[in-house]
């Protein structure tokens, strides 16, 4: 299996590296010479009051150092990734904050074995010193039900816990009483992860694979795998399992929650997740704890404690009063702790009425319900062509694009669909183009959306008082200089105006009197069918397409072939009524 590329100079140095780049661009921390360690860089503050450490294997960014500051830690010691530190930079810390002048210092240490170890070891050594040190191990994994012997790993929910202590620790508590609240708050909270795919070390392969449609349940923050392997399903769905999961009563490590409850909510990203998924996941867990009668009293939405590049996703609930929220709440100067609202997340509808669009002229109703007819039949001809033409463009958007050419246009077929079924089409030429444009402009979206929205709404301009042939090549004419103006694109830069400039010059011919109408537009749409073949081999000079090499272009624009397929489409509706 090959090993996955990673942004490092060395997989030696990558710990290193890191941590050296956060303190570079954070004035508010300092790295101990010789060691692993950051620390706050006015350490000599931390004088009179309880100094905070906590740390671990790297990799889990922005933890620890993250929450390097005042009312969070005072210092992290690092170990390479997903490795435990050495107890000599755990000593070195403990030391740097004692001559500081703390008045004790609390290990904050998440439960794995490498860490109580390590970080067990320095105490020893440190009391030995004369120095007063003293331990919390934290575990929130709610994934076992069954009460392991090893206890809950520690997991994104001591995040809230360095938040917790810090505040306690900037209020001047001692030591004896933080150790008291964190512990009190760490027995009532939870956090289970879920992995669509797995992370790999720096120089290693990954630690374990996920078939296409599968995922995994309750995995630790290191790679290793989960307690479940379950099916892809919808975000409200793997929410709903997860929450489930680690709330049911028959699970020794779940959160007791009941209606009326109130928590604090992270919902925290493992690495590799689009912060797209990330707001469905957040709202879809809104949704479920409000259903079951939770007030959210908080919420964090983002990267807390990572692995790697794993895309996936946990969430944290602990269960707050008045006086723990107030400890969540404080002041910190922390740059990962994020800028908190402090007011309950509540489902009440926070939109405001959308502003009234000008009133539009009404359509005075003509005697032309053919005519009406006829054109409804072509736009559905237009979008037969559209829908059957989907594979193709987004076959053809892919080597240019992003691959949603034809994507994009089926939605504006279905949209004029829908549209057609639903309301009489206006029978004047101007408010026809012009309804239509502003469908598109709506249901279309994209770059294409606003290109036809564009055209139509200034080919629409010289059909205001007649529509004559000439008017519509006038249309056409005025359509493609608005694209022209806004869209930055001319003819020859391999785009859609390649093909309506090349049928816009067949049209001239509708301003000559006595012209065969449909045998000029038959002319246009040959033409405007050659322009769209000949753009495979233009070198782009707008749109996406003009980022990728020329070399790899083997294939015509897809908007153009899609603008004359449209041409195409209505030359067909028409001949097929004989207009």
């Amino acid at each position: 299996m090959q090993v996955s590329k990673k942004l490092v100079n060395s997989v030696s140095s990558c710990a290193d590296d890191a941590l050296t780049g956060l303190v570079a661009c954070n004035p508010l921390i300092q790295l101990l010479q010789g060691h692993r360690v950051a620390l706050r860089s006015d350490l000599e503050n931390v004088r009179g009051r309880v100094a905070l450490l906590s740390g671990g294997g790297s990799g889990h960014e922005p933890a620890h150092a993250g929450y390097i500051g005042k009312g969070m830690l005072t210092g992290v010691v690092a170990g390479a990734v997903f490795t435990s530190p050495a107890v000599g930079s755990i000593m070195a810390a403990i030391r740097a904050v004692t001559q500081a002048g703390s008045v004790g210092t609390l290990l904050i240490v998440k439960n794995y074995t490498g860490d109580r170890l390590n970080f067990g070891l320095a105490l020893e050594q440190a009391r030995a010193e004369g120095a007063d040190v003293q331990m919390v191990v934290i575990g929130d994994d709610s994934a076992f039900t069954m009460q392991k012997k090893a206890g809950r790993r520690g997991l994104c929910g001591t995040v809230l816990i360095h938040k917790v202590a810090g505040a306690l620790a900037e209020a001047g508590a001692g030591l004896d009483e933080i150790i008291c609240r964190v512990t009190a708050a760490a027995a009532v909270m939870g956090t289970l992860g879920v992995s669509l795919s797995p992370c790999s070390v720096p120089g290693s392969t990954p630690t374990f694979q996920l078939a296409q449609d599968e995922l995994e349940l309750g995995l630790g923050i290191h790679g290793e795998a989960g307690v479940r392997r379950m099916k892809m399903a919808s975000a409200d769905e793997i929410v709903k399992i997860m929450l489930d999961h680690m709330t049911s009563p028959s699970s020794a490590s779940h959160v007791p929650l009941s209606p009326g409850a109130s928590v604090v909510l992270v919902v925290n990203n493992l690495g590799g997740l689009s912060f797209l998924e990330l707001g469905v996941v957040a709202g879809a867990v809104v949704r479920c704890l409000e259903s079951r009668g939770i007030c959210i009293a908080r919420a964090l939405v983002g990267s807390f404690m990572t692995a790697l590049e794993m895309a996936g996703v946990s969430l944290t609930l602990l269960l707050v009063d008045d006086k723990l929220l107030k400890l969540i709440d404080a002041e910190t100067t922390a740059v990962a702790w994020p800028n908190l609202a402090k007011a309950p997340v509540t489902r009440q509808k926070r939109e405001m009425p959308a502003p009234k669009e000008s009133p539009e002229a009404e359509e005075p109703v003509p005697a032309g319900a053919l005519a009406n007819q006829r054109t409804k039949l072509v736009l559905e001809q237009v979008c037969s062509v559209l829908l059957g033409l989907q594979d193709k463009l987004n076959e053809l958007d892919r080597a240019s694009g992003d691959g949603d050419c034809g994507s994009t246009h089926a939605r504006a077929a279905k949209a004029i669909q829908e549209w057609l079924s639903t309301r009489p089409l206006p029978v004047r030429p101007s408010y026809l183009l012009s309804a239509l444009a502003k469908l598109l402009l709506e249901k279309m979206g994209g770059s294409s959306g606003a290109l036809y929205g564009l055209f139509l709404t200034a080919a629409a301009q010289p059909l205001q008082t007649r529509s004559d042939p000439a008017d519509w090549a006038a249309a056409m004419d005025a359509g493609i200089e608005a694209m022209k103006r806004y869209g930055g694109a001319a003819p020859g830069d391999r785009t859609m105006l390649d093909s309506l400039c090349a049928a816009a010059a067949e049209l001239q011919a509708l301003k000559t009197h006595g012209t065969d109408h449909l045998q000029v537009l038959a002319k246009a749409v040959q033409s405007a069918e050659a322009a769209a073949e000949s753009t495979k081999n233009m070198e782009a000079g707008a749109g996406r397409a003009s980022y990728i090499s020329s070399a790899r272009l083997e294939q015509p624009d897809p908007g153009a072939v899609a603008a004359a397929a449209v041409l195409r489409a209505v030359l067909e509706g028409l001949q097929a009524k004989g207009m």
